[in-house]
Formats: structure tokens, sequence, C-alpha cells
């Protein structure tokens, strides 16, 4: 089932990049302070907003899951500090 929906969505992916790209092959001038391309547009457009994606989940990655990460880690050395001594009680008992 995953293998399917992962063809799927790299084939919709790729004729959407080849979508774009057809649709905008003009030339444009990227200056960049300090060095100026000539790319077409479609190029530009979709590495903007491959840059974007990535700057994204990266920012998500930072903020987001690296402080769940670490609570989960905190509350882990907890509950094994505590071992079977503490408050919480095995169910079985």
């Amino acid at each position: 089932m995953y293998r399917i929906a992962f063809i799927v969505i790299t084939v919709a992916a790729v004729a959407l990049g080849l979508l774009i790209g057809t649709l905008n092959s003009s030339s444009v001038v990227l200056d960049l302070l300090w060095i100026q391309l000539e790319w077409p547009l479609g190029l530009v457009v979709l590495t903007a907003g491959a840059a974007g994606l990535l700057l994204g989940l990266l920012l998500a990655w930072f903020f987001s899951i690296l402080p769940l990460r670490a609570r989960l880690r905190k509350a882990a050395r907890r509950v094994d500090a505590l071992g079977s001594t503490g408050p919480l009680k095995n169910i079985d008992d």
C-alpha cells in the first residue's frame, strides 16, 4: 500500500515539475549580490519552493520535534530513576 502511494506521489511531483518548467520557460536574471544567474523561470520557482519546504521542515524540527524529544528523554530518565519503588504501580498487582 505504501509503495503504491509513494509511486503515485512521485509521479505527481515529477508531472508538476515538468508542467511548471514547461509553462515558465522564459529566462530571468537572478541577482545574488556577488553573482548573477540567468535561469529559466520554472527552475527559479521550483528552487524557491524546495528551499522554502526545506527551511520549513528544518524550523519545525528545531522548534517542535527537538524539544519534545528532550522532554521524552527527561520523562524516561525520571521513570527509570523511580524504578518499581515509586508511586507507579504495576497493573498485575
